[in-house]
């Protein structure tokens, strides 16, 4: 996993976002099942809004934080580096953009939509820029006193990792934002049906 930033000139960041690569005996979606477990720890432990998805185009998922208020980037690192204690810093551009080793599109997606990805993260085509916004606009940002207390918690935690996802499911309205590995095609259609969105899954395999 690589934890990435967007770094603006004055040297402070108000986005990181974690690639989630395949890695040894993966399998298909081992990678997606590690972004949804992170996914809810993000949200269930540590309070923090929904994220963001993407498929990057090369291979990956990634999950992208929007901070309401810059941090350094140093603040970041250390999220990040206690979130997901493996990963590396490298730069990243911001979905949607066309991949030029893949000749893949990366793009936001829904999240319930994910697995269908796994072993093809990528577009054949741009993505509509009415789509991309739409699965945009309704998240918030972490506040400064939500990320100040989430990585206090990380550091306090045994480890400095979150702890594990648990076993069972939030179910009503405590999974409401909640990212699930799995989520029935109706769910998905009527989403886009609220955004005004025309849905088409001809990426889909």
């Amino acid at each position: 996993m690589n934890r990435l930033f967007l770094a603006p000139a004055d040297g402070g960041t108000r986005s990181i976002s974690l690639a989630f690569r395949k890695l040894a005996g993966d399998g298909e979606a081992g990678h997606w099942e590690r972004l949804c477990a992170v996914a809810n720890a993000l949200q269930a432990d540590l309070g923090l809004p929904a994220p963001a998805v993407s498929i990057c185009g090369a291979g990956a998922f990634g999950l992208w934080l929007s901070l309401e208020k810059p941090v350094t980037l140093a603040q970041a690192q250390v999220f990040a580096q206690l979130v997901c204690a493996d990963a590396d810093a490298c730069a990243v551009a911001l979905p949607p953009y066309l991949d030029q080793a893949s000749g893949k599109w990366a793009a936001f997606i829904h999240p319930g939509m994910g697995a269908s990805f796994a072993g093809d993260e990528g577009l054949d085509m741009q993505p509509p820029e009415a789509g991309q916004v739409a699965l945009l606009e309704g998240l918030e940002s972490i506040g400064p006193a939500q990320f100040a207390q989430a990585l206090d918690q990380l550091r306090r935690s045994s480890g400095g990792a979150l702890p594990p996802l648990r076993q069972a499911p939030p179910t009503g309205s405590a999974a409401a934002g909640l990212l699930l590995k799995d989520a029935a095609l109706e769910d998905i259609v009527s989403f886009l049906h609220s955004k005004n969105i025309e849905p088409t899954f001809r990426f889909l395999k």
